[in-house]
């Protein structure tokens, strides 16, 4: 979940073995970050690197050519993450780096010496959510020292789709702590494992959540793509929040085998880079059908085999493209000014402006929304937990109790409301569950995304993805208040793209662009568009604060 989706859910009223014994050393492998008090100059000295803001082409370049090797890559990488995650601006981006690493990525450059590059992944350094499964020697904790320890059956699917692209998975990234989904007032960024994230912006900004730590990371150049994943903003809002393009795919298009769940209704993951060019690439690589996740099945037919194909400058020119102006404008001074400079560019590139083009339902499911997470999360936690090959903690019931014994370590600055509340829910069964499942559905869907793009013809909604990124507040949460455009496409299961819209006194805002199910080749044409028309990605300052 998304800073904003689970803060404003809370302030709506949202929100068994017994684990016990000491914290081992294992689980406290990677240190709390230091505390946010402490002074820092107003700009912390970050060395020029020579990889800053390059994309998957010009490492594939590079690599053809000689001058990096993908050995070479992931060692100029780890030095980056040694440099700036735990020193320096210490942005608690990456909870630990891969230590096969380096043999797998000599392995691929014996393979391309030898029979060429499997495709444009070919050694290419990706980091991914520490909630996604690699069954190797890193950890899948979700951020958590309680599954410290713990040993997946497999890898994720879309690790294995990875690894069969010749891709190289450098680490896995700190995020929200079980996506952000343990308390009503927590501080997005922030994990047991991992401790405090910052936005290498404005550092005592939030860098979002909860697939924070790839925000970060991706943003500051520790490797050029990544992987979010995304219940209700989770990949779209940090990436507004970090200057990145964010893809958040229709439902079923990304497996969600092997990662840790939310919500089978609405859980996916997705690309997290810095160019929509790079991002389609990645989707590619990691759609497909699975058969541990049946929501994928329904991608057979319906989905291009190379996204890239959709990359048209002149996308833009004679798309019919709707405002939602009711909710989802109108929150924040600053993002409006950027949102009308950039309706102004879509104009000027032949787009058809529908305004407005309000979404009728918006704000009407939010409560049926959290009904069904809680329910669900449950549930489908249960499960995840039931299939590891080991843990120390098999239920939700457990995870709350090692939680309670290990307060001190776990719940420093917020609770874990959110758990309680969903443990006491019944199965997926009930009538409660059921009934607010089809209300989320008929007016996310039918009543909602729908129909309003029936009623204009459009090809697209774009609006705001969300305010500038807030201070980071450890003692009272993420705030209240603003807006976010993520929640009807994440209810509806339908796709939704965020791309660089500008910045506000320093601080990185995005515009997104969401629509059908299975658009994603029409909402990325239309990003690349808008992206080349306007460049407005730029590297992080890493200054202490928002400037003036």
């Amino acid at each position: 979940m998304s800073e904003h989706e689970q803060s404003e859910m809370s302030r709506r009223a949202f929100g068994a073995t017994m684990i016990g014994g000491a914290i081992t050393a294992a689980q406290k492998r990677v240190p709390a970050i230091e505390s946010l008090s402490e002074s820092r100059a107003a700009k912390t000295a970050v060395a020029p690197f020579e990889l800053d803001e390059v994309t998957i082409a010009q490492l594939q370049a590079g690599m053809q050519s000689g001058k990096y090797t993908a050995r070479s890559l992931c060692e100029l990488y780890m030095g980056r993450v040694g440099e700036l995650d735990r020193k320096g601006p210490a942005l608690a981006a990456v909870i630990e780096l891969n230590p096969e690493a380096l043999a797998i990525a000599a392995s691929l450059d014996g393979e391309r010496a030898s029979k060429g590059a499997r495709g444009p992944m070919h050694g290419v350094p990706v980091l991914i959510k520490d909630n996604i499964a690699t069954a190797d020697g890193m950890q899948t904790t979700a951020g958590s020292l309680a599954l410290a320890g713990s040993k997946p059956p497999r890898d994720a699917f879309l690790v294995e789709r990875l690894r069969a692209a010749g891709a190289i998975i450098l680490g896995k990234t700190n995020l929200s702590e079980w996506a952000n989904f343990r308390s009503t007032h927590s501080s997005s960024g922030w994990s047991g494992r991992g401790g405090q994230a910052r936005n290498p912006y404005a550092l005592d900004r939030t860098p979002s959540g909860s697939s924070s730590g790839t925000g970060v990371a991706i943003a500051a150049n520790y490797a050029a793509i990544g992987i979010g994943s995304e219940t209700d903003g989770s990949i779209t809002s940090p990436s507004s929040c970090n200057a990145l393009v964010g893809i958040k795919p229709t439902l079923g298009l990304v497996s969600r085998s092997g990662i840790v769940p939310i919500a089978h209704s609405q859980d996916t993951a997705g690309p997290m880079c810095r160019t929509v060019t790079d991002a389609a690439i990645l989707l590619s690589a990691i759609s497909g059908v699975d058969a541990r996740d049946g929501a994928t099945g329904a991608s057979r037919g319906k989905v291009p085999n190379d996204y890239t194909a959709s990359l048209d400058v002149n996308g833009l020119k004679g798309a019919r493209i709707g405002l939602p102006r009711e909710k989802f404008f109108g929150y924040s001074t600053h993002t409006d000014k950027l949102a009308e400079a950039a309706i102004a560019v879509l104009k000027e590139h032949g787009a058809i402006i529908i305004d407005p083009a309000n979404i009728a339902t918006a704000g009407k499911f939010d409560d049926s929304e959290f009904e069904v997470l809680l329910y669900e999360y449950k549930a489908d936690l249960n499960a995840y937990l039931a299939g590891l090959t080991s843990s120390p903690v098999r239920t939700l019931a457990d995870i709350i109790a090692f939680n309670s014994a290990h307060a001190s370590e776990e719940m420093p600055f917020f609770g874990q409301e959110i758990m309680t509340m969903a443990q006491k829910k019944g199965p997926l069964t009930e009538p409660a569950y059921l009934k607010a499942l089809a209300k989320n559905h008929k007016m996310s869907r039918a009543q909602g995304i729908d129909a309003v793009m029936d009623k204009y013809k459009l090809d697209a909604l774009v609006a705001p993805t969300s305010n500038p990124p807030s201070l980071i507040d450890l003692v009272n949460g993420d705030p209240g208040g603003g807006g976010s455009s993520t929640t009807p496409a994440a209810v509806a299961g339908y796709p939704h793209i965020t791309v660089p819209m500008g910045f506000a006194h320093g601080l990185p805002v995005g515009l997104s662009f969401f629509g059908r199910a299975w658009s994603e080749a029409t909402l990325i044409k239309l990003a690349f568009a808008y992206e080349q028309a306007t460049a407005l990605r730029r590297a992080p300052a890493f200054a202490a604060s928002a400037s003036p």
